[in-house]
């Protein structure tokens, strides 16, 4: 929970390759059949980059990517060279004898349906957009196809030496360092701004008699699992390694005036009413190379990975004929 960070590489590569299925069932699909481009004689049209442009503006905006005025205009060329590349790989599964039983689609489907009240929902919703559980079925072979020969072909032969990670970890010092940190725990009792003044009044007295009941010796990690209001009452109410910016203001005014072995008066947050004790406080320092190794190399696999992929498409394309029609046809 410290300050240190992995700076993450956001391409457009995994998602080009596993887009959403359960999108699909709200993409608009209009009625032009124009043809955008041509993959080795497959075919793409503008109901197919419509399609597209929304689930990909719903994923950019999912993940806080979608920058502010993009237009849609903006993401056709982009996003177009993102179908052509989808279209490659999958020609190249069924060129390498993947195929995806029945079974395995048809569990797909129901994860998506079990996004509806009801199979009569679903289909009304497949029927308003222009689709059909066929269209559906078929969306979802390409992208099992698709993921299983990646995952053959690419995926699995990439790995990260100790060496590469010990590497990372040395050249990167200002990543892998930590703030002063608080190990505390805390008992809650919900209170909200909007009660009256009897409820506020009883969750008052509920605090106030953990508080004395803490004053006679009473152990905090069991009156925690007793009676807190928050998740962390499973951990007898132990937040773990707490550092500055992670808590709301309140919390953080009295946790940070504390030392180790102290605990807080009732402290009155947002989400109610707390009882704070200080477990340990750790000095700022580097953080330990074992306890962060795991992230290092699943980081430096993500790395490898969208390059390898990249390049893996590259080579694919050298190979084909693909035609692009969209400026003529924009």
């Amino acid at each position: 929970m410290g300050n240190w960070s992995i700076p993450i590489v956001c391409t457009m590569v995994t998602a080009l390759f596993f887009s959403s299925f359960s999108t699909l069932v709200f993409a608009e699909k209009p009625p032009s059949k124009v043809i955008l481009a041509k993959v080795n004689g497959a075919v793409i049209t503008q109901e197919d980059l419509n399609r597209e442009l929304e689930n990909a503006k719903a994923r950019m905006e999912q993940l806080g990517t979608l920058k502010e005025g993009i237009s849609i205009e903006e993401m056709k060329g982009e996003v177009l060279e993102n179908l052509i590349k989808r279209e490659l790989l999958y020609q190249k599964s069924k060129e390498a004898g993947i195929v995806i039983d029945e079974a395995t689609i048809s569990a797909k489907i129901e994860s998506v349906k079990e996004r509806f009240p009801g199979d009569a929902e679903f289909q009304s919703a497949l029927s308003e957009k222009g689709m059909s559980e066929k269209d559906l079925r078929l969306q979802v072979n390409k992208g099992l196809a698709t993921k299983q020969l990646l995952d053959r072909e690419v995926i699995e032969k990439i790995t990260v030496s100790e060496q590469e990670i010990q590497a990372y970890f040395d050249e990167n010092p200002d990543f892998f360092t930590q703030p002063e940190r608080y190990h505390t725990r805390h008992i809650l009792v919900t209170m909200e701004k909007d009660w009256d003044d009897a409820k506020k009044a009883e969750a008052r007295k509920k605090i106030e008699d953990i508080k004395k009941r803490l004053g006679k010796g009473e152990d905090f990690a069991v009156l925690a699992r007793e009676y807190s209001d928050c998740p962390s009452k499973e951990k007898g109410g132990d937040l773990g390694y707490v550092s500055r910016g992670q808590m709301v203001e309140p919390f953080e005014n009295a946790l940070f005036s504390m030392k180790p072995g102290e605990r807080s008066g009732i402290v009155e947050t947002r989400f109610g009413l707390h009882l704070i004790e200080v477990l340990e406080i750790q000095p700022p320092g580097k953080v330990p190379f074992d306890s962060i190794k795991g992230q290092i190399e699943t980081f430096l696999k993500r790395q490898k990975t969208e390059q390898e992929l990249e390049l893996y498409v590259d080579r694919l394309k050298e190979k084909a004929k693909i035609e692009s029609f969209l400026d003529e046809k924009s």
